[in-house]
């Protein structure tokens, strides 16, 4: 089987470091395995796990060009004959539905977001089988585009038991990034993703100052990089944790690759969407498989990951002053068992087969119309 994944690029966030795993695991189940994007950092971990990377404007939105990148894509795709392709963003789906128009080639797609409803958006749709990771992302698509319940798949994000390891943590590590942020004796608290206004960290920071006074120990790291165009907003934050009240109290650490590592020096995350819910939450799910438990807001994938009282806690979105008491609470609690459910509910193993499953069960099945 050959099988191409074609997304935007491969920087950071839950669907590159998706697409990467899959490449991997591909490979090592003897599949071919051609990744197609714009370029990025992981591209080498792509070729490095044994895949094919193909470099491709897959990304620019801009209509003048459209026409010919997905010219583009028809050549390209009929050099490498593959098996089915599997999108994952909208521009990819839409340029691969226009250079599919000659190819015929079967497809799968996964809907990563809830994204605005409109025409643009409905390509996601458009897979022979639609993968959804969580319950939130079916309803969207079933409610807004009348997805049938046929064409959904829905396959929650997988963990992989040897990189989220408690027994495998590189200690030096952990103990020079506690240095650097000054993290002994202190109560830590993180939150983990892309610094846009849609996490919520503006939100964090304000519980976090609403907090203190009851639980002077507590500090924040914030994990995750600022691509150019929310610069401007990673500064307004910046800025928010320089205040006298936050000063001692918020850190920021940029792009990390040891997160197993990083969640280990934690004591609780925030998942702290409150614009918009996350599709999965794929950092609810590894910080539980690292023992450490979730809150967050009360809605999109977290109410597949979080049992209140369980595993963490649920707020309402942008509510500081409800965050604020679930953080305190955080500071008094201790769970147990945390990592075995999250493994239990969310293998990487699963993943692999679940979405291995849909690909033989769209190879295997008469051709039918999107």
């Amino acid at each position: 089987m050959h099988i191409v994944q074609i997304l935007p690029a491969l920087e950071e966030g839950g669907v590159e470091r998706g697409t990467v795993e899959l490449n991997r695991e591909y490979v090592r189940r003897g599949i071919r395995s051609t990744v197609i994007s714009s370029g990025g950092r992981l591209t080498e971990t792509v070729e490095r796990d044994g895949g094919r990377h193909c470099v491709l404007d897959v990304k620019s939105k801009n209509p003048l060009t459209a026409g010919s990148r997905a010219r583009a894509l028809r050549r390209l795709l009929a050099g490498l004959k593959p098996d089915l392709v599997h999108f994952r963003s909208r521009v990819p789906g839409w340029l691969f539905t226009l250079a599919n128009r000659t190819l015929g080639l079967p497809s799968v797609s996964t809907v990563h977001g809830l994204n605005s409803v409109n025409a643009y958006s409905r390509i996601m749709t458009a897979g022979v089988r639609v993968i959804c990771p969580s319950s939130a992302v079916a309803d969207h698509i079933r409610r807004h585009y009348g997805t049938p319940d046929a064409k959904i798949r829905i396959i929650p994000r997988g963990i992989d038991p040897q990189q989220f390891d408690p027994a495998r943590l590189d200690e030096s590590f952990m103990a020079s990034f506690r240095t650097r942020y000054g993290l002994e004796g202190r109560f830590v608290v993180l939150g983990v993703g892309r610094l846009t206004p849609l996490k919520g960290f503006d939100v964090l920071l304000r519980a976090t100052e609403l907090a203190r006074e009851r639980l002077p120990a507590i500090k924040i790291v914030i994990v995750g990089g600022a691509e150019a165009a929310r610069a401007a907003y990673a500064q307004e934050l910046r800025q928010l944790a320089e205040t006298p009240g936050l000063r001692d109290h918020a850190v920021f650490a940029g792009n990390q690759s040891r997160m197993a590592e990083i969640y280990a020096c934690g004591d609780v995350l925030v998942s702290g969407n409150h614009t918009k819910p996350e599709a999965f939450g794929r950092t609810m799910a590894e910080s539980l498989a690292m023992g450490r438990p979730v809150i967050a807001t009360r809605f999109g994938g977290a109410l597949d990951i979080v049992r209140e009282g369980i595993n963490g806690w649920l707020v309402e979105p942008g509510d500081a002053d409800q965050l604020a008491e679930r953080l305190l609470t955080a500071s008094r609690t201790r769970f147990e068992g945390l990592r075995e459910d999250a493994m239990a509910r969310f293998s990487l193993e699963s993943m692999v087969q679940a979405t291995l499953d849909v690909y033989n069960e769209v190879l295997n099945t008469p051709a039918e119309s999107p």
